[in-house]
């Protein structure tokens, strides 16, 4: 598989993944937006795109910035909020860039991440990026399920402290939650590719937005009513909150949260390929980076700094999970199900690069496969049609990813190991280098030198939070008990 794989690559065709549309390949370098029967492929727009980053990048995640915030302080988590927006869409620009090799409006199309690496870097680069890019979209789909099984426990737990007060044990198994997000995303996943996904994304967008704003209006509601906790210019205070090392550990992993928080390059290039021509995709998808990070970016200030402002330094770590919030239940509830929603949308954005890189190698091995190649249509006249391959190894992909979540429940600590070690390179060090290559940027140039001083201190970054996620992981297998884990 590894040498096909590698032949592919160096043939220009996608090694990696390729994506949908590198099985039907265009025939050229030029920005048509049709199939070889003159069908219209690419719909993709400014909208389209923004609602994709966006699904993607506020996660339910965005709730837990009042708690990096609070481990921050008002002066550095403000700050490095502001910091890593202005990074990401920076470095998002360059790569939006590499989506064609050489000319960005008219160079040859790279449908995938692996793509624009091979074409520009090649080598030990390819299959490093392949290794950093799809862990991670494998880790995402496993910590998505255990997010979403928490918060529809949430709803469970919400009701039960209203009724019962808010002293009582409404501690609940996750495992069934896990096992009904699993199905529904195996029903999800039968959608064929990318461009079948923008009304879920669109969708999952005004959810991540709907909960968002329930609980920065929540955080707003306790803070004009003066119930607020602590807060200090530099977070939780040492001696009085936590210890000078876990000051350090926390400050770490509140850094690490902040930076990933923003992370989707590694689907940047699969967007980008579903996204019409003319205008050229590169400016399409640098309005829609534009306006999904700004979106994003004025969210997570709203969330982490009205949150920091209710709770304080003992900003819990989610705060609509976490139960910083009682009442009113029924708009916890529906926060929830948002969340839930959201995260349907959320987990096939990431998943869809995966299925698109196995069914992609499976149909260039195997050509002559019925099981791999056949469309079976499930109403005559209806686009939608069923391929076996693409059902049998998507319902196996969901059914394993759920079990690991079930297994694993503390694997959102891993993941934080996992978005540590490939923020750096994914985010920033590939975008950086594809951009010298393409521009043909001379070392030690003042250009060269500030590209260069962007990508250590990212590395920086990434190495310290992934010290202190080694140090949570290391604290969640203490207290683990397999299948007995509750909300």
């Amino acid at each position: 598989m590894a040498k096909d794989v590698e032949m592919a690559v160096r043939n220009g065709d996608g090694g990696g993944g390729g994506g949908y549309y590198a099985t039907h390949p265009h025939g050229g370098a030029g920005g048509e937006d049709v199939d070889d029967d003159g069908k219209q492929r690419r719909t993709g727009n400014v909208w389209t795109a923004s609602a994709h980053i966006i699904t993607a990048v506020i996660g339910s995640g965005v709730l837990s910035l009042a708690w990096a915030t609070a481990q921050l302080g008002w002066v550095v988590g403000p700050v490095t909020l502001m910091l890593f927006a202005l990074i990401t869409y920076y470095t998002s620009g360059l790569l939006a860039d590499c989506y064609r090799t050489g000319d960005p409006v008219s160079g040859k199309r790279n449908y995938t991440y692996m793509d624009a690496v091979a074409a520009y870097l090649g080598g030990w680069q390819v299959w490093s990026c392949g290794v950093f890019q799809y862990v991670n979209l494998v880790g995402t789909a496993i910590g998505y399920t255990i997010t979403a099984s928490i918060s529809a426990a949430a709803v469970h737990k919400a009701n039960c402290y209203h009724k019962n007060g808010h002293d009582a044990d409404c501690g609940v198994y996750d495992t069934t939650y896990m096992i009904v997000f699993g199905v529904v995303q195996i029903f999800f996943s039968m959608l064929p590719n990318f461009s079948d996904l923008s009304w879920l994304s669109i969708l999952a967008a005004v959810m991540s937005f709907s909960y968002s704003t329930i609980a920065v209006g929540l955080s707003l509601a306790r803070t004009i009513s003066g119930a607020t906790g602590k807060t200090t210019l530099t977070g939780v205070e040492v001696g009085v909150d936590v210890t000078s090392a876990q000051k350090i550990w926390l400050a770490f992993q509140a850094l690490g949260d902040i930076a990933f928080a923003y992370s989707y390059s590694m689907i940047l290039i699969e967007i980008q390929d579903t996204v019409k021509s003319p205008p050229a995709e590169n400016k399409t998808m640098k309005k829609a980076t534009l306006l999904g990070v700004s979106t994003t970016t004025a969210f997570y200030m709203l969330c982490g700094c009205l949150g920091y402002a209710a709770f304080g330094n003992a900003a819990p770590g989610n705060m609509l999970t976490g139960f910083g919030f009682y009442e009113p239940y029924w708009l916890i509830d529906f926060a929830n199900v948002c969340i839930v929603v959201h995260l349907v949308g959320a987990y096939q954005v990431f998943c869809q690069p995966i299925f698109a890189a196995v069914e992609t190698f499976a149909a260039r091995r195997w050509p002559g496969s019925e099981f791999i190649t056949r469309e079976r249509p499930v109403v005559a006249g209806r686009s939608f049609s069923v391929n076996m391959f693409r059902l049998t190894w998507r319902t196996a992909f969901v059914v394993v990813s759920t079990v690991l979540a079930i297994v694993m429940p503390f694997f959102n600590d891993i993941l934080g190991f996992l978005g540590a070690v490939g923020f750096w390179p994914l985010t920033v060090y590939y975008p950086v280098e594809m951009y010298i290559r393409q521009r043909r940027i001379q070392r030690y140039t003042s250009r060269w030198v500030a590209l260069q001083t962007l990508s250590l201190l990212c590395f920086l970054v990434s190495l310290a939070s992934a010290v202190a996620s080694i140090e949570g992981v290391s604290e969640s297998l203490k207290h683990y008990v397999p299948f007995k884990t509750k909300s």
